[in-house]
C-alpha cells in the first residue's frame, strides 16, 4: 500500500510537535539555570563587600581609607591589575580610591619611583581634576555610558595620557545617583596572564560591583558630614524608615482567607517583624518572628532574616526544609547570643488546609467551634544551633469557615507590671481576651486596640512610653 505524501505529513506532525515542545522546554530550563546562577553570583558579591564595608566602618577607617580598600576589593574581584575610583567633588571628578600601580596620570612620573611609593603616585593623581568631556574619565561622566577598551595603547584617548606602563585594556563605568553622575570606576589590565582583555565575565562582574561602591559612597559620605548625635539621629530615623518599608504595605485577603497586623516598636526600631510571601498563585506564607534582644542589633538581624527569607522562598520545597535552610543561612553570619525566633503557616486558598511550623516562638492560638485550642510544636530559635542539631515539627489542619487563628510576639506576655511585684502578663491573660474577642465576632483591629489597652493599663504606660519589648500581632480569619 503505497502511502501519500499528505499522509505521512499527517504522521510525522506529532512527532514534530512534540520535538519543538521539547526543544522549546529544553531552552526555558538552559535560561532558568543561568538566571540562577547568575542571582546567586550576585548575592556572593554582595555578601562578600557588605562584609568589607562592616568590617571598615567597626574599625573606624576615614573616607579616603575606605575607598583605598574598595579599590583594592574591585582589583580583585574583577582581576584586574589596577582600578581607580573617581568622585564628583565641586564639579570635576579627583581620585579618592586607588589599587595598584595606576597609569593614566599626566604629569611625567618616575615609573620606579611610583612603584616604590605607591602612597606619593595617589597624591599625583588626586592633584588632577577632570571635568565632563575631557579625557577617558570626563568621557565616560558626561556619556553617562560605560567604555570597555582593547588594545588601548591604539587609542589616542589613552597616548594623550603618556602612561607610565603599557595600557593594554581598560574598561570605565559611571557612578550615577538619582540621575546624576557623582563618580566614575576605572579598571586597567587584567592581572590574568593568558588575556591580554577583560572577559565578558570581567565585565559584567565589574559593572556589578559599581552599584555596590556607589552604595558605600552614600553611606560614608552622610557620616563624614553629620556631627555624632545628628548622625545617630537620622541613622535611626532611616532605620526606622527603612524597616517600616519593608513591612507589607496592605494586609492581604487571600480567597477566603483574610490576614492582619499590627507591631509597635519598643524603641526607635524594632526587632519584630511579620511578612506575607506567596508560594504560588493558590499559596500564602505568613511569617511572624522575633530577633533576640532590641533596638539596633536586634533590627539588624532581622532586616537579614527577612532578606534570606525573600531569597530562600525561590526555592521552597517543604516548611521543614525552609526553616532549616534559614536556619543554615542565620547560623553561619549571627554569634551566638543572636537568633530569631519565627512562626510560619501557609494558607491554601484552593482546599482551605493551614499548615504551621515553629522555631523557638510563642504558642500558635486556634479559634474552633467555639473553642479555644494552643498548639507549640517543636523547633529551635532560627541561628540559635547548627543544623545538625535542629529539627521542626509542623502540623496541617482544615481551616473550617468561622476559625481564628493569633499569632504574636513575646513582647505581649511578657509585659511587667512596674508597680507591684514585676508579674508578667501572661498567656492566659492573652488567650481570655482572644477567646472573648473570637465569641464576640471583633474584627482584629478591635482585637488588637483592646489587647494593647489591657497591657497598657497592666503595665503602666501609656501609648507606648515605657515599652519595654517590641510588641506584634497577626489575626488569620476564614470569612
Amino acid at each position: 500500500m503505497k502511502i501519500t505524501l499528505a499522509t505521512l505529513i499527517l504522521l510525522l506532525l506529532p512527532f514534530t510537535i512534540l520535538l519543538v515542545i521539547c526543544i522549546f522546554q529544553r531552552m526555558r530550563l538552559v535560561l532558568l539555570r543561568q538566571r540562577l546562577s547568575s542571582a546567586m553570583h550576585n548575592t556572593v558579591e554582595i555578601n562578600h563587600f557588605l562584609s568589607l564595608f562592616s568590617r571598615n566602618l567597626k574599625g573606624g577607617q576615614n573616607f579616603n581609607e575606605w575607598m583605598n580598600v574598595t579599590a583594592r576589593y574591585v582589583a580583585e574581584r574583577v582581576d584586574a591589575r589596577s582600578v581607580c575610583i573617581f568622585i564628583r567633588t565641586d564639579g570635576v571628578f579627583k581620585a579618592a580610591g586607588i589599587s595598584g600601580l595606576f597609569p593614566l596620570v599626566r604629569k611625567s612620573l618616575s615609573l620606579n619611583y611610583a612603584m616604590t611609593k605607591p602612597k606619593y603616585l595617589l597624591e599625583q593623581i588626586k592633584g588632577e581634576s577632570f571635568r565632563p568631556g575631557d579625557g577617558i574619565i570626563g568621557e565616560v561622566a558626561q556619556s553617562r555610558k560605560d567604555i570597555v577598551l582593547e588594545n588601548a595603547m591604539e587609542d589616542p584617548r589613552i597616548l594623550s595620557y603618556e602612561p607610565v606602563i603599557p595600557v593594554d585594556c581598560l574598561m570605565a563605568v559611571p557612578l550615577i545617583n538619582e540621575g546624576e553622575v557623582v563618580g566614575v570606576m576605572c579598571a586597567v589590565n587584567t592581572s590574568e596572564n593568558e588575556r591580554d582583555n577583560f572577559s565578558a565575565d570581567q565585565i559584567a562582574r565589574f559593572k556589578f560591583i559599581a552599584t555596590q561602591v556607589l552604595l558605600a559612597q552614600n553611606v560614608l559620605d552622610a557620616y563624614s558630614h553629620l556631627a555624632e548625635q545628628q548622625r545617630l539621629s537620622q541613622e535611626l530615623n532611616f532605620a526606622r524608615v527603612l524597616q517600616q518599608s519593608l513591612l507589607p504595605g496592605s494586609m492581604p485577603v487571600w480567597g477566603r482567607f483574610s490576614i492582619h497586623a499590627f507591631t509597635r516598636a519598643s524603641k526607635e526600631v524594632s526587632g519584630d517583624f511579620y511578612d506575607f510571601v506567596e508560594l504560588d498563585d493558590n499559596r500564602l506564607m505568613v511569617i511572624i518572628g522575633d530577633a533576640c534582644g532590641k533596638g539596633i542589633p536586634a533590627c539588624m538581624v532581622m532586616t537579614m532574616t527577612r532578606s534570606y527569607i525573600r531569597a530562600n522562598i525561590k526555592h521552597f520545597t517543604s516548611l521543614k526544609d525552609f526553616l532549616s535552610d534559614l536556619n543554615d543561612s542565620l547560623y553561619k553570619v549571627t554569634g551566638d547570643e543572636r537568633y530569631v525566633t519565627l512562626a510560619c503557616c501557609i494558607l491554601n486558598r484552593t482546599d482551605f488546609t493551614f499548615e504551621y511550623a515553629r522555631a523557638g516562638h510563642t504558642e500558635l492560638m486556634l479559634f474552633v467551634r467555639d473553642h479555644l485550642r494552643s498548639f507549640y510544636p517543636d523547633g529551635s530559635g532560627i541561628g540559635l544551633l547548627p543544623s545538625e542539631f535542629t529539627s521542626f515539627d509542623t502540623f496541617s489542619m482544615e481551616f473550617t469557615p468561622g476559625m481564628r487563628a493569633f499569632l504574636f510576639t513575646d513582647g505581649l506576655n511578657e509585659a511587667t507590671d512596674a508597680r507591684e511585684h514585676k508579674e508578667e502578663f501572661g498567656v492566659e491573660r492573652l488567650r481570655n481576651l482572644f477567646q472573648e474577642s473570637c465569641r464576640k465576632n471583633m474584627m482584629p483591629d478591635e482585637f488588637f486596640h483592646t489587647t494593647l489597652n489591657e497591657i497598657e493599663e497592666f503595665a503602666g504606660y501609656e501609648n507606648g512610653e515605657g515599652q519595654e519589648d517590641d510588641l506584634t500581632m497577626v489575626m488569620i480569619r476564614h470569612l
